[in-house]
Formats: C-alpha cells, structure tokens, sequence
C-alpha cells in the first residue's frame, strides 16, 4: 500500500465522538483515517435526527480549544440553571451558579453540532474523511493497523480508535467483556412549542413510571420558544405511547408539564429509543482505543453521555500528544494503558451515579416520595453539597486532561 495513505489514527466511526476527536487530534498535530459506513448529507438532513444534547462546560471548553466556538456560539442555549423535582411536588433542588461562574452548560440540536463538525473536518487536510462505506476486515499487528472497505481498498495506521457507537463491531470482534443490563423502559424524544419563556431552566421531574426532562432550547426563527422532551417510559407501555395522535400526547404531555411552561405544542417529529446500561471492562487492547458509546452507555436521566465520550475524545489525544513529545508512536501500550486508567474509572462512577439515581427515583409510593423530597431539602439547604452536583454537572471534577480546560 501506499505509504503516504498511512496516518497516525484510523477512526472507525465519524459521528459526534469520533470527529470531535479526528478534529482535536489535527490540532495536536497527529493524522487521522476517519471512516463511516453513513452519508453525512443523510446525517445533516432536516428531521433525521431531531434530538438535542447538553454539553457541559468541560465539553465546551474542548469544542472552543479545537476551533469551533464559533461556529457554535449562536447554535447553543445556555443552562443557567437545574430544577430537579420529585412529581411537581414541593421540595424541589434548584442548582444555579453563581454569575460568574458562566452557565451550567449549552444545549444544542444535535444536527446543529454535525454540521459544525462536518465542515470544520472537511477543511482540515489532516483528516481524510471516507464515508459511506463498509468495513469488512480489521487487522493489528505489531507494527500498525489496517482495514479493509467492501470494494478492496485498504487504509493503514498507528492506531485503531472504535467510535461505532454502542453496537461497536471493533470491540465485539476484539472480545471485550461489558457489563450490560436492558432497564426495559424507551425514551421518547421530541421538541416542544410553549407560551412562557423557559428562562434558561432545565426541569427533571422524577415521576415513578421514570423521568420527564425539559431542556431549554433557543427560540425558533418566528420568536416562539422551545424545549426539548426527553421522556421515559415503561417498555411494556411505549407501543401505547407510540400509537397516541400527536394531540393526545401533547395533552398527556400538558399534564405531566402542569403551568410552568404554559401551553405546550409538538415542535418537532416524536422518536422513540430503548434504554439500557454498558460499560467495558477494558478500553484498551493492542493498537486499539475505544471512545464514546463503543466504551459505556447510560440512562440519559444527567445528560451525561454524551459528555463523557468528548472526554474519552480529549484524554486520547492528550495522552498521545504527551507521548508524541516523548518519541513514543501513537499506539504505544504505555500510552494506552494511561489512557484507560485515566477513563475507565471515571466513567464507571458517572454511570453508576446516574444508574443510582434513576432507580431511587422509580421507587413508587408516597413513603419513598417523602424521603426523597427529604433528602433533596437537605442538599438544597447545604451550599458545600450543591456546589459538588453542579461541578459533576459541568464536568469540571477532577483530574482533566488540557482540551477540557478554559
């Protein structure tokens, strides 16, 4: 093969994780294969893909630090604050820094951050971006990496990065163990119209059937406001959710959201999708590297997922920019080993809390009710305590790599 089609990384998967991290990685000067079995044009297309993300203040400073403040920018709405709340009923946790401290993140539609990401990787001659194709062999050696596409073709590398998301065929194929358990219950994801400005607000009402978050977004192109719905349901119940006209879910939707937004119409279609846990227990084997959903999955319940595969994306690069400097080439088992050490634990610990979480609150009864709205009292009277869910929500607890620094 040709030595010059030979780059520093060969990244299986060019979604938000993966070109996020071909993007860092041209800044720290290393080259990337980035390869994708999708066509970005279907990815980017109006109405494909209506969710929306939260990005934390971490994962934001990793978005400026690789160049794209400001293309994103006026894409993003800020969190100025959380509300989390047990059914509407009273004893509510408020989380709202102080101002300035900036905010507790930005939300975004996802389609909005592709786009971003698509056009700078199309300018970045480090990258070379092969889409809409098929991966039908994997190989790593001693020396490198290389895969091989349906029609013949073959790229080469370093090092082996799988972002595939949470079907990852480069981690099943390399035989990574994962713990993994199905909650059995769908989120149904859509945007909503309503009367009364969100101010910046996201709400997580914790009901027994499982959570209904509010995620404020900017206002539409006619001046109307919006949030996006992210709601869970039973498996057992989503067909009948599904089935609902849309005026019927609205209704059901106005009943779960009471006043506080005041009335409530569908900005976008309703999607639905299932709901279940995996973590890796490894991350790291020879000359390959898993990032994203391809490493851990979770409960959408903290916004958190997506935020912890951007931090997957800018400890590799950090770890291997480090060792670049060192002489060490990018699939250095040194620097893999650093790599998971680093993440594999942090992420465990995100996702257990979260999975914690969504179980105390599915707990039914008014007894369970009354402790938790107990326990949130007490976090909302003590400051020290609020300030620790508020930096776990901003990402910017313990020890970050430099891309995730302001």
């Amino acid at each position: 093969m040709n030595p010059a089609d030979r780059r520093d990384l060969v990244i299986l998967g060019g979604g938000l994780v993966g070109m996020t991290l071909a993007l860092a990685a041209a800044r720290a000067g290393l080259t990337s294969h980035v390869v994708d079995r999708a066509d970005p044009a279907e990815l980017t297309a109006e109405g494909v893909d209506g969710r929306a993300s939260a990005i934390s203040t971490a994962s934001w400073n990793l978005f400026a630090n690789i160049g794209l403040a400001g293309a994103l920018e006026p894409l993003g709405c800020p969190i100025d604050a959380i509300a989390v709340t047990d059914a509407m009923r009273p004893g509510q946790i408020d989380f709202r820094p102080e101002l300035h401290e900036g905010s507790l993140g930005r939300m975004f539609a996802n389609r909005d951050l592709r786009l971003a990401l698509f056009a700078a990787a199309a300018k970045e001659p480090a990258i070379a971006w092969h889409s809409s194709v098929e991966v039908v062999s994997r190989t790593r050696g001693a020396h490198g990496v290389s895969v091989t596409f349906d029609d013949g073709r073959e790229l080469a590398g370093a090092l082996m990065v799988a972002a595939e998301g949470r079907q990852s065929p480069s981690r099943d194929e390399a035989g990574f163990s994962l713990a993994r358990w199905d909650y059995h219950h769908r989120a149904q994801v859509t945007a909503l119209y309503h009367e009364v400005p969100h101010g910046n607000v996201a709400w997580e009402i914790f009901y027994p059937a499982g959570p209904f978050a509010l995620l404020p977004l900017l206002d539409a192109a006619d001046g109307r406001h919006r949030s996006a719905l992210v709601w869970t349901v039973a498996e057992k119940d989503a067909p009948g959710w599904t089935a609902l006209s849309d005026r019927a879910f609205v209704h059901e939707v106005q009943t779960r959201v009471g006043s506080i937004l005041g009335k409530v119409e569908l900005a976008a279609p309703r999607q639905s999708f299932p709901l279940n846990f995996h973590h890796s227990r490894r991350f790291v084997d020879s000359r390959l590297a898993l990032v994203g959903d391809a490493a851990h999955g979770m409960h959408p319940i903290a916004g958190q997922g997506l935020n912890l595969g951007l931090r997957d994306a800018a400890t590799l690069v950090g770890v291997l920019a480090e060792g670049m400097r060192l002489g060490l080439e990018p699939g250095d088992a040194q620097l893999l080993a650093r790599y998971e050490r680093w993440r594999s634990a942090d992420a465990f610990t995100v996702m257990a809390v979260t999975d914690g979480i969504n179980r105390l609150f599915g707990i039914p009864g008014r007894l369970p009710s009354a402790a938790r709205r107990l326990g949130m009292g007490a976090v909302q009277r003590l400051p020290a305590l609020k300030r620790f869910f508020m930096d776990e929500a901003r990402g910017v607890s313990g020890s970050l790599p430099e891309l995730l620094r302001a």
